[in-house]
């Protein structure tokens, strides 16, 4: 975790040193060094570009502790014992500079305990930084303060794990396990003691607790192996010596089939076996009274599913309520445990409502947290069939729901989120969200249930694909922004025109454009469902007029007399890609996954994707090495579109090419939008000009031969299909400017030819049709 930590530190440009045990040998160091070296093999990559690993110093505790002093945050994340971390920070007190801050990464030890080993004049610098695991990509870090923590440094604190970070940040008590273990962890235990109770199967659990209850993907058991079956244990260890008076201490108890498999050293994903064992690509559960690995057979009886199905929050768990099969009293059954646990427990661990529900959205992957769900289906009526529940013997403890639940403002209010603020039951009133002056960076924060949706802006024009608007309530009407309106972003049609017609309107009436999406993804690409009336009707020819629509867009976002900036965050594949690399700037969330995925349904890039990669190559040889070939240059750029693939951060894509060294890279995705206006602003501060048109040389038919024969050898080393290599000589055939001469001048226009009729031309092809239809049917790529 420890190294993990440090490799986000070197994502965000902050330089880390990471110590470790000193070892015997020649190199001291020598565990630090390959936990560095380790982050390489780990998959989800920690590094956002595996350079970025020399930028973390290993060092040992008997050699480096000079180190110390020349850092401003001391982030300790050694083993969950009081006793070892204590004796550390013995160890490194007098090393630390006067200023730095002290924290740890407990992810449950009482943070006062900690606190008391430490010379009082440290103790107003340290505090709990929980980071979630992996920490890259998992928002949540709990800032949880001790009893002497300065209030300053804690706004300090979060304010660099906000924005230089990119961390989302809730405050937390000091109670064990804080508030996202401590709610996640009971609903782990409360699943597995109500799937006994109900006799589901785990591969059942799963797919009931998983993407269909709007949760991670991976569900209960599944999650349970990814992050260890001994890490697992060790929190509910921590909830059983620490809660002892918990009045749900029974559902703590170390599950059976836990302790098992604890014992025979299955500890999950890490050993190869938990839950679950993967035997070849056949993936096997455990069946408990048997002890064997059985095949996954997750079946969901009909109604459950049409439940699961049911956008309609209130009738959705009404369903779950009085459902007669298994699966629906278990899902009623596991919801109602967490609210009542969340309820009971939310004076003691949190501040407000708004902690618990971010916790578990932003820690656990929830779409939606505890409280928002029961605000959602209606607060009397659900807490009135969790009393009656709990009456009647069906909850995990007697305990009653608190006073705040049933009377008095929340129920008066419809729940605990209103447009005042969240519930806070120790000062019985709504409170509103913290005021730092970092969350004035984020435009458009996430909201929940209950709470005020007031758009962040003034609306110019909207229809059913897009949306045109500016920030003329923030102050800042000079800027139009556009935002698609159509699923995973996807370019129709109607988005194309809107595009259009978002470039005339900047023109005319303001001083740049910023093409910014609510939420992730940027742009799935082209709305392939929305052009399949058309093909049928006409065929490929009904086609090309959509194309021409969608590289007029590319090239006016490059030739626009106002500075045009896209806000990439997810995917931006294909046609998202083509809008992207053709604007003036881009402003990049870390977490930005760019390509040209085209060949994945049977086609190259249509939309000035190609053209754009040829001209790029020629700049970038011209920039720093005219005298050499341009093949190399270009190289890069077809082995990527040939193979589909996608960049795995903003850092990687700006190595490929489809990002600038020049275009900003934020650490939050709540800033973008901020960023990308001010950057619009400043670029027509600067009087922006787009760039002049002129003619650039292109690798001609030997370039493409060459490309070729490369294609050759994956083909028949097995690493492509016949047709991927036929759609690979494609792209060479393209993004070498066709059958020319090596060096030869064409312009944008000579290339976006070569994109339609190549375009065009593989519409017609059976096997084209195979993978569109594959992809509309499935939304993975066939590989014919």
């Amino acid at each position: 975790m420890g190294a993990q930590i440090a490799a986000h530190c070197v994502n965000a440009g902050i330089p880390a040193v990471l110590f470790d045990l000193p070892v015997d040998g020649p190199d001291r160091s020598a565990t630090a060094r390959k936990a560095i070296e380790g982050l390489a093999r780990l998959n989800p990559a920690p590094l956002a570009a595996p350079e970025l690993a020399a930028h973390i110093q290993p060092a040992n505790y008997e050699e480096h502790l000079a180190l110390l002093a020349g850092c401003d945050l001391v982030l300790e994340a050694i083993a969950e014992r009081l006793d070892w971390k204590q004796d550390l920070y013995q160890r490194i007190g007098a090393a630390l500079a006067p200023h730095a801050i002290l924290a740890t990464n407990t992810s449950g030890l009482s943070i006062d305990a900690l606190a008391a080993s430490l010379p009082e004049a440290v103790r107003a610098r340290f505090c709990g930084v929980h980071f979630f695991n992996p920490p890259r990509y998992m928002p949540l870090v709990e800032l949880i303060p001790a009893a002497h923590t300065d209030a300053a440094l804690l706004d300090r604190l979060e304010t660099f794990l906000v924005s230089d970070m990119g961390k989302r940040v809730v405050r937390a008590k000091d109670t064990p396990n804080f508030i996202g273990n401590r709610i996640g962890v009971f609903g782990i235990l409360a699943a597995m003691l109500e799937a006994e109770r109900h006799g589901l199967p785990y591969d059942v659990v799963d797919e009931l607790t998983g993407a269909r209850l709007g949760r991670a993907k991976s569900g209960t058991f599944r999650t349970a192996d990814v992050v260890g079956l001994d890490t697992l244990a060790h929190v509910i260890r921590t909830m059983q010596t620490g809660l002892p008076d918990d009045p749900f201490r029974a559902a703590f108890d170390m599950p059976p089939v836990l302790a098992a498999l604890l014992e025979q050293g299955a500890l999950g994903q890490k050993t190869g076996a938990g839950f679950y064992r993967k035997e070849g690509k056949t993936i096997l559960r455990l069946d408990p009274p048997t002890r064997q690995y059985v095949p996954v057979d997750a079946r969901l009886d009909e109604a459950t599913a049409a439940a699961l199905a049911e956008r309609d929050t209130a009738r959705r768990l009404r369903a779950l309520r009085d459902a007669t099969e298994p699966q629906g009293r278990f899902l009623w059954a596991l919801l109602r445990d967490t609210f009542h646990y969340a309820a009971v427990h939310l004076a003691e661990i949190a501040h407000t409502a708004r902690d618990v529900d971010f916790a578990m959205r932003w820690g656990f992957g929830h779409a939606k947290g505890p409280f928002e769900i029961w605000q959602a289906a209606g607060w009397a009526t659900v807490a009135q069939w969790i009393q009656e529940d709990i009456e009647h013997g069906r909850a995990l403890s007697p305990t009653p729901l608190p006073d705040w639940v049933l009377e008095g403002p929340v129920p008066e209010h419809g729940g605990v989120h209103t447009a005042a603020g969240s519930w806070n039951p120790g000062a019985g009133e709504f409170q509103p969200r913290r005021e730092l002056p970092v969350y004035r960076r984020q435009l458009a924060p996430p909201r929940l249930v209950g709470e005020s949706r007031a758009a962040p802006g003034r609306t110019v024009y909207e229809d059913a694909a897009i949306c045109l608007w500016t920030l003329a309530e923030s102050g800042r009407d000079d800027i139009l922004i556009a935002s698609f309106k159509t699923k995973m972003h996807t370019i129709s049609p109607a988005v194309t025109q809107g595009l259009l017609q978002a470039v005339d309107l900047a023109e005319e009436r303001y001083r740049g454009l910023v093409v910014w999406q609510t939420g992730q993804p940027f742009s799935a690409g082209a709305d392939l469902q929305a052009m399949l009336p058309a093909f049928m009707q006409g065929g490929p020819a009904a086609i090309e007029p959509l194309e021409r629509d969608l590289q007029r867009v590319a090239q006016r976002f490059r030739a626009a007399l106002v500075p045009t900036v896209v806000a990439l965050s997810g995917l931006a594949l294909g046609g998202g890609c083509e809008i992207a690399v053709h604007a003036s700037a881009r402003v990049a969330h870390l977490e930005t996954y760019i390509g040209l995925v085209e060949v994945g349904v049977g086609l190259v890039p249509g939309a000035g994707g190609l053209a754009y990669c040829a001209r790029r190559a020629a700049e970038q040889r011209a920039a720093s090495a005219p005298d050499m070939p341009l093949l190399p240059f270009l190289q890069k750029f077809a082995e990527a579109i040939a193979t589909a693939k996608v960049s795995r951060s903003a850092l990687e894509a700006r190595q490929t090419g489809y990002l600038r060294q020049s275009d900003p890279i934020v650490m939050h995705e709540d800033e973008l939008l901020y960023v990308a206006v001010r950057h619009a602003g400043a670029l027509a501060d600067a009087g922006w000009r787009p760039p002049l048109a002129a003619p650039f040389p292109v690798a001609g038919a030997d370039g493409a031969a060459t490309l070729t024969a490369q294609l050759v050898n994956l083909r028949d080393g097995g690493f492509m299909s016949e047709y991927d290599y036929e759609l690979g000589r494609t792209v060479a055939h393209v993004i070498c400017g066709g059958d020319v001469d090596p060096g030869t001048l064409v312009d944008e226009e000579w290339m976006l030819a070569l994109e339609r009729r190549a375009f065009v031309r593989l519409l017609g092809n059976p096997k084209t049709h195979e993978r569109i239809m594959g992809m509309l049917k499935t939304g993975k790529p066939v590989r014919n």
